[in-house]
């Protein structure tokens, strides 16, 4: 028995078949439920001729031998089911940005190579405009979502499909070496597909092993856990297409416990939220950083939740500020918020856990296959030592790219004779062997020699409270090369100026760190997802400035 998706979904729903397993207004979907709609799933991919055609043993790292089948769709039941079901067929599934336009579809559905796709009826009209300049799909599964959007030509409607469909166990013998694919965001570049083994994503971020614990050891355990799981109860706020989504989803399966959907999941609805953890006592709630915690907490404060039930506020793939985490704790003094670091090209690294009493921590704490190299990438740097360097990975780790030998190379190189991930971010080691993580060096700003990292200076700005949002980027200086300039949205009503913000952040940062301009706009552009756009922060400050010339 492998840890795929497919294996682990069968094996726990023996094991617990009537434990509710996803929650959503519409339908209670137990254990037993999943495993017979998702078997249903992988025989209509079967019948449609998708599968495995080329073994691990036979590609590269940055080849797939399996069919790939693309998830366009909200928050649902349809989406975990799209990728269990996937997984039970030997195909892959991958995630779609679905706020993506015309051309950014037509790119990832061509890089990709999908060959099916499940998607809800409101983007019918979006496909139907790119499907003609695409090879034809061998399967097309459309979802009811009351738009009341008509069946595209050859596609089939998700339930009737399924309803028939046999519910038969596949005659398939899935492996570790099946493939998990995650599409990086494409916040700095075009989005790539990170290709994992089954394997070493289940240990790396689906539940093998958990932050602040030991990883399983064999499947036999995974399953003994499984029936004390009922009171793990999660809603998972962000996007599914987004790791973070469904990542922490899949922990909460594979621990036995309950995902639950709020009532709209097309936006961000901070009632709603809150009023799915209290009607379904929900003992953790995930986010995605500042962009989703800041209306969660403006939200606690106009109305009253009986939230009695939560127990963590979880929070990955992009930062959460300190002053929100104070905010969420000052409101809610009983609960612990968890504040964990990853990447699709390196799964969960670390966390941090922060409770009424404890304060806030200042740096992560990794697992022990996390360090920080040095500029070079030839040695691991020390605690203490206060050279910058890059954050680095070894062990449970991606194969490479998609289609791309070359960021392969560069992402997962040997250094003396072990593989690494290195994906860009830069860190520093602190004295008591925490790691300060300091941001991407793609949105690293060099001014003057000095490098300063965009995160770094937001979250002295979000110090300040009369700040919403912000991004930092850096835009031309005639002096400096670049400056940093800050784009700031202030919270309804509040105000602020430059200065006033720069005396903020000069509170934790040096002088050449402080933003020498100051963009304000009525809102902080970010993704679905919570992640930054920092493409349209350096548009948008650049054309500011050049229009106060």
């Amino acid at each position: 028995m492998a840890y795929t998706l497919a294996d682990l979904n069968e094996a726990i729903a023996d094991t617990i078949p009537d434990r509710e397993a996803i929650v959503t207004p519409a339908r209670r979907t137990t254990w037993r439920d999943l495993q017979r709609r998702t078997r249903q799933l992988a025989h209509l991919l079967v019948d449609a001729g998708l599968g495995c055609h080329r073994e691990r043993a036979e590609l590269s790292p940055w080849e797939s031998g399996q069919d790939h089948v693309a998830l366009y769709m909200y928050n649902g039941n349809e989406y975990l089911e799209g990728m269990i079901g996937a997984s039970k067929a030997r195909t892959v599934s991958m995630n779609v940005n679905y706020r993506y336009v015309d051309d950014e579809l037509r790119y990832l559905f061509q890089d990709s190579g999908a060959r099916a796709i499940i998607y809800h009826a409101s983007f019918a009209p979006t496909l139907q405009r790119i499907l003609i300049d695409l090879p034809p799909m061998a399967l097309l599964l459309q979802v009811d979502d009351g738009s009341g959007e008509p069946l595209l030509p050859g596609a089939q409607d998700y339930e009737e499909a399924l309803a028939g469909a046999s519910d038969t166990k596949l005659d398939l013998v899935t492996t570790d070496d099946d493939l998990y694919m995650v599409y990086t965001g494409g916040t700095t570049g075009m989005p790539k597909g990170v290709l994992w083994r089954s394997e070493d994503i289940f240990f790396a971020a689906l539940g093998g092993r958990v932050p602040g614990s030991e990883p399983v050891t064999s499947m036999a355990e995974v399953l003994q856990r499984a029936p004390g799981g009922e009171a793990v109860r999660l809603l998972p706020a962000p996007p599914l297409m987004h790791g973070a989504g469904h990542w922490t989803s899949f922990i909460t399966l594979h621990s036995g416990g309950t995902v639950l959907i709020q009532t709209n999941p097309k936006k961000l609805d901070p009632d709603d939220i809150w009023s799915t953890v209290e009607r379904e006592r929900a003992l953790s709630l995930s986010i995605v950083g500042d962009a989703f915690a800041r209306p969660l907490i403006d939200q606690l404060k106009q109305k009253t939740y009986d939230l009695s039930g939560l127990m963590i506020i979880g929070s990955g793939g992009a930062i959460l500020s300190p002053a929100n985490k104070e905010a969420f704790l000052e409101l809610l003094p009983n609960i612990i918020v968890a504040d964990g670091f990853g990447a699709s090209e390196t799964g969960a690294q670390g966390a941090t856990f922060t409770t009424k009493d404890s304060g806030v921590p200042s740096a992560f704490k990794m697992d022990e296959h996390t360090f920080v190299l040095d500029e070079g990438l030839t040695r691991r740097l020390s605690a203490g030592d206060e050279a910058i360097g890059w954050l680095a990975r070894t062990g449970h780790m991606p194969l490479g790219y998609l289609g791309d030998q070359a960021k392969t190379a560069r992402t997962y190189p040997m250094i003396d004779g072990i593989r690494h991930s290195i994906p860009g971010d830069r860190a520093q080691m602190n004295a008591d062997g925490s790691i300060k993580v300091l941001g991407r060096d793609s949105v690293c700003i060099n001014t003057g020699g000095e490098k300063v990292f965009a995160e770094e200076v937001e979250q002295a700005l979000k110090r300040h409270p009369a700040v919403h949002d912000v991004l930092v980027t850096g835009t031309p200086n005639e002096r400096w090369g670049q400056q940093v300039t800050a784009v700031v949205a202030l919270k309804p009503g509040a105000t602020a100026d430059e200065e006033e913000l720069r005396e903020t952040a000069a509170k934790e940062l040096a002088r050449y760190k402080l933003p020498r301009a100051v963009v304000f706009v009525d809102a902080v552009m970010r993704a679905p997802t919570g992640k930054p756009d920092y493409k349209w922060a350096k548009d948008t400050a650049t054309a500011a400035l050049a229009g106060n010339e």
